[in-house]
């Protein structure tokens, strides 16, 4: 048994020698890095394009199929003109659509996908040896940090796999890993 407890000790003490907190200069850098979207569409995203310029009149940039969920990113000035349609594609769509707005910014893109919860702060840590960034976002309550995970964490997994698969960063960071949490006051 004392060999497990040193085994998880020695865990708990790599772990934390992994992560480097970040100074707000450097947050603030992370803040306003650029990121862009690959272009790649699969048959069936064309076809909810499609479907999304016929209801709208409104050309989504991105269209992203992800577990259960439909996101279309839109420019910033279709925004509100493509949000009256929600509550429609809801209806008519199985999936649940969320409508993003395609932000240049990762600060502006992380805020584009919790649009209606109240994010308290947004913290980044990078570990030394993967090179990865965790992005720790923090809530008030429980309520919004359970939206903002979703129902078994499918929404944040979605997010994840975005962020993974479908974003371009402008310097040589690889990946981003999303996590939320509840802040301690």
């Amino acid at each position: 048994m004392e060999k497990t407890i040193d085994f998880y000790i020695g865990l708990k003490w790599f772990y934390l020698n992994c992560i480097c907190m970040l100074s707000f200069f450097e947050n603030s850098i992370f803040f306003s890095m650029n990121v862009s979207m690959k272009k790649r569409y699969t048959n069936k995203e064309l076809i909810y394009y499609r479907y999304f310029y016929q209801k709208t009149k409104v050309y989504p940039d991105h269209v992203i199929i992800m577990n259960n969920y439909l996101f279309f990113f839109v420019k910033n000035q279709d925004y509100f003109k493509a949000k009256l349609y929600l509550n429609s594609f809801r209806r008519n769509l199985a999936s649940k659509v969320l409508i993003i707005r395609a932000e240049k910014k990762l600060i502006k893109l992380l805020f584009g996908f919790f649009p209606d919860l109240y994010i308290h702060d947004i913290d980044f840590a990078i570990c030394k040896h993967s090179g990865r960034i965790n992005a720790t976002i923090f809530f008030l309550s429980f309520e919004e940090r359970g939206i903002a995970v979703g129902r078994n964490g499918e929404y944040i997994k979605a997010i994840n796999e975005i962020f993974e698969k479908h974003i371009i960063f402008q310097d040589e960071v690889h990946s981003i890993k999303i996590k939320c949490e509840i802040i301690e006051l």
